[in-house]
């Protein structure tokens, strides 16, 4: 099962407590966008096997939403962070460099 820590409360409970929001850090695209790149954001995402960062809200606890980094082979958490951030920390960056020395980097 997976494990995720809220950081906004700090709560560490399993996946249930928690929901999925998808893939973290995408330029969203409102009126007046072209209509290629707000078709690509509605429906283009990324599915890769490995390293991913994802959105997530403390369903059943604060209610704060949240990233994750995580594998999606081994369910493996790199960390969590605030939802707040247009990109991932250099402590989360560093954890899954070490672990994942092949890892091309966040894009």
């Amino acid at each position: 099962m997976l494990k995720l820590k809220c950081p906004a409360c700090g709560v560490e409970a399993e996946e249930t407590e928690f929901a999925a929001g998808g893939e973290a850090h995408l330029k969203r695209f409102g009126p007046g966008s072209d209509d290629r790149d707000f078709t690509d954001y509605l429906f283009g995402r990324k599915n890769p096997r490995g390293v991913h960062f994802e959105r997530w809200r403390h369903a059943f606890g604060c209610g704060k939403w949240f990233h994750a980094a995580r594998c999606t082979a081994t369910l493996e958490v790199f960390g969590t962070y605030s939802a707040r951030t247009t990109e991932p920390p250099a402590d989360i960056v560093a954890a899954i460099k070490a672990r994942r020395p092949g890892w091309e980097g966040f894009k």
